[in-house]
């Protein structure tokens, strides 16, 4: 939880937030904001705190109930609703209770080195009871290690971090429906009653007029019989369903006399097949609704329907089962709904509105947060247990009984494992940049066990819903199968107890915005009239205008009274997601655009030298602080050590911190992570200050790019099709250069031959082959390594042939031969280059905890220096994406007047089209933010003096060099843009390179004649993507080929070659090229005896040889054959060939020259 006031954007201070030590950043915002942005990663840490009872929950809860309120954990609900276990006779119980944490065994870092979880013991107390001797035991139980959240609202599973995926589900609760039937057109109603766990319920009415009831999906029935089977008579229905003739009708015609008839037809129509007694047809309808074992309606769904049906006074209290009245209730709602009636009173007395529902609608799907969904494990895990208990109390001596006897801890272990480790939920975090750390985090999924599927998802529940303003991000979602159904929580949203999301709003009273902001959930926001954040106000906050424009239930817009509004939204940008709302000027980018740009801004790489950008939105410093990469100081005081390593600092209450720096860490998707410190010995600290930048920020602001001077111009079609033209300077200064690590592991076996060894001596490896080995036969730390380079010397025995009597003797005479060893080395993979950064080594002899058979393991780390190059992928923050199309030295690169060469020249067919407007005007406020301004507000230009009407007054004089803010939908307006292009600062020369457009006359850098006309230049922030060349491109001489068809495998994991396929043939073909396609189609592929022929002919220099026959017709043949088709092959002159003898060539071939060009999948290419 975040401490002390961080305000984010905000008129209240020239700063863009109240974190102290933070860079100055001019801000265009216009809006005050009540509140600050709620911590980021709340939505995983206080889900988890009350899963497992942390103290800070306990005390936060217990400050807002009332006192002497109960507060129970995720954990004890569980357990009460389990305890007591007992037998079938009901004479032994065990009852469950106090789960309680011991200390977490390993570090964070001890486990990730690992590769175990990060957990902690979990005990509960187990009290067994008998009843007939009055005997109770009590003991305390290991249940098993459970995985804890990290601060960062992670998980260690197995060494690597993941995390936990929120996931979208639809609310338990009862639902109506009105449909139109085809053939009538009339509108047919129907209701279903959704429970947490248990049967389905659904009435409905069809075309006939009959209200008719399925029972867990099952056949349809009259309605009627399910009352009656209740325990109604005729006449209790006629009495509270008399006002309805389709339920008189329905009664007098399903058939049914009495509440034993009626229970035998439900069971005849749940359980076709089966004989059916009274006794067995009450226990049915008992278990399917009213038994809390077998149906949960829970807390929430208890909720939704008081609310829905007016009954208990819409509060949660009572049953998590179904009652007579809900059920008698919702028939009443559905034929009234069917009558064509607005209203009815409810139960409790109140009048109640009769409408459908919208199961797309924020009020009607909730929110599963990790506390949810490892609990529900939990309770199938527990449920599992609960099994075994029964068995054993049955089979156990009654007098020998303990709790830990009977219990068996396994499947509760078991479940928890099975979630963190497969579970679609749990997910391998995304550690690409800070940025995508933090948006993982705050992902909703509608996918996952319970949820969606994609193929069943249809385009309503992908499309955005009005109930999504300030819930979820409307522009942050995937662009592919998954569109829709992924989306990310907004910037102020945070998750009500029963998983509901809320959005706040600023109380508006009489006309007047107040200070008081209420938390609404989609439901009670339908109740309310809320202006926007910017309608216009004066100092006092009241509307200057009688009428304001609102939004009213469904999302309509409308124009009422302003003292008829009720509300007003807190920030312009609390619709938005974080991602989204690090876009500036995203309002004037189409939305497809800016979903691009949200997401790719994920996919930057953290650069060698990383740069906050000159046009921000002020979002940057909040999203670096809660994302929780950088080092934050936990009190005021004064910085003693710093060193690369660590940072020490006395705090003012005399207690000492050390913070220890991550150096050069690999990140899950393979990028560097990397701390370096901010402060010096003997700075003064302020709490909440950042001490140490992570990756991809600077000064604790999120950076994810760098600042680029750009010029919109078409550029020889170098450019053409969204390709780039960067400056060579670029690639020299390391300005987009970024490190990238990989990790190589091996481990030495026990086979059944004897044990793998680690070693130098390598059986044919020359001593320049083992040079940057050390003694154990492993790589030295900065040795500079390549494609086939050894890092770790390995070798495996071989199986050795039967010896002939004459070997035997003379091995007896003359002791042991050498045994044979094949050389299993790992080797750098291809294409692959780098420095060796890290080595670990694990061995059973040091009592490290390693997989069964394995006696050492090693790992090595390597890292890469990736400068930009051609084919890497570039992109704003606009969705304006590109590939590097061309490198120019810099003196052929456009220059300014002054003789500045541009660093990037993009083409401007790529803005009109796309529509996002966006990156145009950043470029023109970044050129400002470089230059400054400084405003003459007596000027008489009646451009500056339009500016002067809303911009601050601290933004008059900028000096150059600044950051400035352009928030979400409360930034620069066109007015101001223009007054400040004419009040610019001019260079050291006197001289504005832009002028009041933004547009510049660059030279030609070849020529040094200018350009004919204008061009708009400014500066750009422009992100590395991990789309890098390095990683794609792939090229194969020999290799795998597989072992059936003998052919080439596919793609560069395999090291595979490319694939010629039926098109492809056809081509060939159509030009005549005959030997061409021969050639492709035998030689170069599954001629096993031809591919070796010519290798050996390209050896030795001489003429290729005739292509043989190829693998694939021999297959064709034997599967001809397992069809009992006698199947022969003729030469020309009709004699029969001989397929085998080829086989023999083969065997000569390889002896001849000493390889095997026909090795298959099974070893690897680099092995070879």
């Amino acid at each position: 939880m975040l401490e002390g006031p961080i305000l984010a954007v905000s008129r209240q201070t020239s700063l863009t937030s109240g974190i102290p030590g933070a860079t100055k950043r001019y801000s265009f915002a216009k809006i005050k904001e009540p509140i600050e942005v709620p911590g980021l990663l709340d939505l995983q840490r206080d889900s988890f705190a009350w899963l497992i009872g942390a103290p800070e929950w306990r005390a936060k809860k217990q400050a807002e109930s009332e006192e002497g309120a109960r507060i129970t954990s995720g954990l004890e609900d569980i357990l009460e609703e389990l305890s007591p276990i007992e037998d079938y006779s009901g004479n032994m119980s065990l009852t469950l209770s106090e789960p309680r944490f011991d200390d977490v065994k390993n570090t964070i870092d001890e486990a990730k080195d690992k590769d175990i979880n990060y957990s902690a013991p979990l005990y509960v107390t187990a009290e067994f009871t008998n009843a007939m001797s009055g005997e109770i035991k009590s003991q305390t139980v290991f249940i098993g290690d459970f995985p804890m959240m990290t601060d960062k609202g992670t998980f260690i599973i197995n060494g690597t971090e993941r995390v936990i995926v929120s996931q979208l589900v639809r609310s338990p609760g009862v639902y109506f429906d009105e449909s139109i039937d085809k053939s009538t057109e009339r509108p047919l109603h129907s209701v279903k009653v959704i429970p947490s766990r248990g049967a389905w319920l659904e009435f409905d009415i069809d075309k006939r007029d009959t209200v008719g009831v399925r029972i867990d999906r099952k056949r349809r029935q009259p309605v009627t019989v399910l009352l009656k089977a209740l325990g109604l008579s005729t006449q209790d229905i006629t009495d509270r369903f008399g006002f309805s003739e389709l339920m008189m009708s329905t009664l007098e015609h399903d058939g049914v006399a009495n509440t034993d008839e009626a229970l035998l037809e439900i069971y005849r129509k749940q359980r076709p097949g089966e004989s059916p007694t009274r006794d067995s047809a009450q226990a049915l309808l008992d278990n399917s609704f009213f038994n809390p074992k077998r149906y949960d309606l829970a807390k929430v769904g208890r909720y939704k329907v008081n609310r829905k049906l007016g009954l208990g006074g819409g509060s949660t209290t009572g049953e998590h089962t179904l009652t007579e009245e809900d059920i008698l209730t919702t028939i009443e709602y559905l034929v009234r709904m069917h009558a064509g009636e607005r209203t009815m009173e409810s139960p409790d007395g109140t009048e109640l509105m009769i409408t459908t529902d919208d199961i797309d609608h924020f009020g009607n799907r909730r929110l599963r947060t990790v506390g949810e969904l490892v609990q529900n494990q939990v309770r199938v895990g527990l449920s599992r247990m609960e099994r075994v208990v029964r068995e054993r109390m049955t089979t156990q001596d009654a007098e020998s009984i303990t709790p830990t006897s009977l219990i068996n801890v396994r499947p509760v272990s078991a479940a928890i494992r099975e979630f963190f480790g497969t579970s679609q939920l749990s997910q391998f975090m995304d550690q690409n940049n800070s940025l995508s750390g933090l948006t993982h985090k705050r992902r909703l999924s509608a996918l996952g066990p319970g949820g969606l599927s994609r193929e069943r998802a249809g385009l309503d529940v992908r499309d955005v819903h009005a109930s999504h303003y300030g819930r979820m991000c409307p522009i942050e979602t995937p662009e592919g199968p998954n569109i829709g159904l992924i989306g990310s929580l907004a910037s102020y949203a945070r998750v009500n107890p029963f998983g509901f999301i809320e959005t706040p709003y600023r109380r508006v009273e009489d006309g007047q915005a107040t200070d008081v902001v209420d938390y609404l959930t989609a439901d009670e926001e339908d109740r309310h009239i809320v202006a926007q954040a910017n309608t216009k106000m004066d100092s006092e906050g009241r509307f200057v205008e009688d009428t304001v424009e609102v939004r009213m239930k469904g999302g309509n817009v409308e124009v009422v009274p302003a003292s008829e509004v009720d509300y007003m939204d807190v920030s312009p940008r609390q619709m938005v997601s974080v991602a989204t709302a690090m876009i500036p000027f995203l309002e004037h980018d189409d939305a497809n655009r800016a979903l691009m740009g949200a997401n790719m801004q994920r996919q930057a790489v953290p650069l060698l030298r990383n740069e906050a950008p000159f046009v921000g939105t002020g979002m940057e410093l909040r999203a670096a602080h809660d994302a929780g990469d950088v080092v934050i100081a936990r009190r005021s005081g004064v910085v003693e050590t710093v060193c690369a390593d660590f940072i020490t600092t006395l705090g003012d209450d005399g207690q000492r911190d050390t913070f220890l720096l991550r150096k050069f860490e690999r990140t899950n998707q393979g990028t560097c992570y990397n701390q370096k410190p901010l402060v010096e010995a003997g700075d003064r600290i302020e709490e909440g200050q950042t001490l140490a930048d992570g990756p991809g920020t600077e000064n604790g602001e999120m950076a994810l790019g760098r600042n680029l001077l750009v010029a919109f111009m078409p550029w020889e079609g170098h450019n053409y099709e969204d390709a780039i033209i960067l400056n060579q300077r670029i690639v020299e200064e390391d300005v987009l250069t970024s490190i990238h690590i990989e990790e190589h592991e091996i481990d030495a076996r026990d086979t059944k031959l004897g044990p793998e060894e680690i070693t130098r001596d390598i059986p044919n490896a020359s001593e320049d082959i083992l040079a940057d080995l050390d003694e154990r036969g492993i790589v030295r730390i900065g040795a500079d390594v390549r494609d086939g380079d050894i890092l770790v010397g390995k070798v495996t025995p071989k199986g050795e042939t039967e010896l002939t009597p004459e070997e035997r003797l003379l091995r007896a005479i003359f002791g042991e031969k050498a045994r044979e060893v094949r050389d299993t080395s790992m080797k750098v993979p291809h294409g692959e280059t780098g420095k060796v950064i890290g080595v670990r080594v694990f061995s059973r002899e040091d009592d490290d905890d390693l997989a069964p058979g394995v006696n050492q393991m090693v790992r090595v780390y390597v890292a890469q220096k990736r400068k930009i190059q051609d084919g890497d992928k570039l992109s704003g923050r606009h969705g304006n994406k590109g590939v590097v199309g061309k490198i120019l030295p810099a003196e052929d690169m456009p220059f300014l007047p002054d003789g500045t060469p541009v660093d990037i020249i993009l083409n401007t067919h790529g803005v009109p089209r796309r529509m996002n407007i966006g990156q145009v005007l950043e470029i023109h406020l970044g050129m400002l933010a470089k230059s400054g301004w400084k405003v003459d507000p007596e000027s008489q230009d009646p451009a500056i003096k339009a500016m002067l009407e809303t911009l601050p007054e601290d933004l008059y004089d900028v000096p150059a060099d600044s950051r400035v803010a352009t928030p979400v939908f409360d930034g620069t307006t066109n007015e101001e843009l223009s007054g400040l292009m004419r009040s610019s600062r001019p260079n050291r020369d006197g001289d504005q390179m832009v002028n009041e457009f933004g547009k510049s006359t660059l030279i030609d850098g070849r020529t040094g004649e200018p350009f004919q006309q204008p061009i708009s230049v400014g500066y750009m922030y422009m992100l590395k993507l991990h789309h890098l060349v390095d990683e794609k491109i792939h090229a194969r001489s020999t290799g795998p080929y597989s072992m059936i068809t003998q052919q080439p495998l596919g793609g560069k994991a395999q090291f595979g070659g490319q694939r010629f396929g039926e098109m492809e043939v056809w081509a060939m073909q159509a030009y005549g090229a005959a030997y061409t396609l021969q050639e492709l189609l035998t030689i170069k592929s599954d001629d096993v005896v031809g591919r070796v022929k010519v290798y050996e002919a390209i050896v030795k220099g001489d003429n290729i040889p005739d292509p043989g026959i190829p693998e694939s017709f021999k297959v064709l043949l034997k599967e001809l054959q397992s069809l009992c088709l006698n199947v022969e092959v003729l030469s020309a002159d009709g004699t029969p060939v001989d397929l085998g003898a080829d086989d023999d060539d083969l065997d000569q071939a390889n002896a001849s020259l000493g390889i095997n060009l026909s090795r298959d999948e099974r070893f690897d290419a680099d092995a070879v």
